[in-house]
């Protein structure tokens, strides 16, 4: 991989000196939001990494190079250029090895962080099981990254898109811890509740670093999954999503999109159903855990 990892000098200093990196996800660029919003919500959150003290490393695969840590230019390609892969576990070599361009997902960017010894990634909310998996067996690989890769992620929980119940049922299956940052509830990306209790509550970042940190005192190869409620501020309520996101199904089964097109699709929908509302609580429940995601990593040091 000498050749293929391209490591920013940046992260590369960071590295040497001692200095806490949160590792970023660049699907959220290349497919997660329109354009330019993508790239103004990608360098912005560069840039809270940065005045908190951390180097921010967004992950990504430019031209069969692994990039750790990109720069302005690259990220205004991710987020313009059309024909940009979607990289999870199974994509990796065929990305690499063709020379390709690819946007890592969590799973792939959980990959890349542990290649590169970076413990803490920040994303939106994670994959997981969706509706109806029990006909389609539509589970996410993020599940099952986040069951064998040692990544601390930092999600405001799992797209309510999904079949949350499943989601965590899974990952109890599979011995992933799921903390509950200052809630005992499992939040729902645009909302801050579910009435699912199945997390364990913590109220630091300091608390999950030492939770981490003993994790891998144990050699545990599971990953840590950080559920951080989005800003009461910006929340929508679970009842006005679930509206958007039967109207998006809807329009889901007349369209006959499957696989990796399923999400992105449901997103975009809700999104226009909102008349743009999704979009900006999707901006700063990121932003928040870019800002949870840096505590840990000072924690770590």
């Amino acid at each position: 991989m000498k050749e293929q990892l391209v490591i920013k000098d940046e992260v590369k200093e960071a590295f040497e000196q001692g200095k806490p990196v949160v590792a970023l996800e660049s699907t959220i660029i290349a497919h997660g939001m329109p354009y330019p919003r993508n790239i103004e919500a990608a360098l912005a959150n560069e840039g809270t990494a940065r005045s908190l003290g951390v180097v921010p490393a967004t992950v990504a695969i430019l031209k069969g190079r692994l990039h750790i840590g990109l720069s302005s230019a690259q990220v205004e390609y991710l987020g313009s250029a059309e024909e940009i892969l979607k990289v999870s576990r199974r994509d990796f070599s065929y990305c690499l090895a063709g020379g390709f361009d690819g946007a890592t997902t969590v799973c792939g960017t959980m990959i890349a962080a542990h290649l590169a010894g970076i413990a803490v990634f920040a994303t939106g909310g994670i994959g997981g099981v969706h509706r109806g998996a029990a006909q389609s067996w539509d589970v996410s690989a993020d599940l099952l990254e986040l069951a064998r890769t040692p990544v601390i992620v930092v999600s405001a929980g799992a797209k309510a898109i999904l079949d949350l119940p499943a989601t965590l049922e899974f990952l109890e299956t599979r011995g992933v811890p799921v903390l509950g940052y200052k809630t005992a509830e499992f939040p729902t990306f645009f909302s801050r509740t579910s009435n699912l209790k199945s997390v364990l509550k913590v109220d630091s970042a300091a608390e999950i670093a030492r939770i981490y940190l003993q994790q891998r005192d144990l050699k545990l190869q599971q990953g840590l999954l950080v559920a951080n409620p989005i800003p009461a501020e910006y929340e929508i309520p679970a009842p006005v999503i679930e509206g958007y996101l039967n109207r998006a199904l809807s329009e889901l089964k007349k369209s006959k999109i499957t696989g990796k097109g399923v999400t992105p699709f449901l997103l975009s929908k809700i999104v226009e159903f909102s008349e743009g509302k999704t979009l900006e609580c999707n901006i700063k429940l990121v932003e928040n855990n870019v800002r949870l995601a840096c505590g840990i990593a000072v924690g770590l040091k």
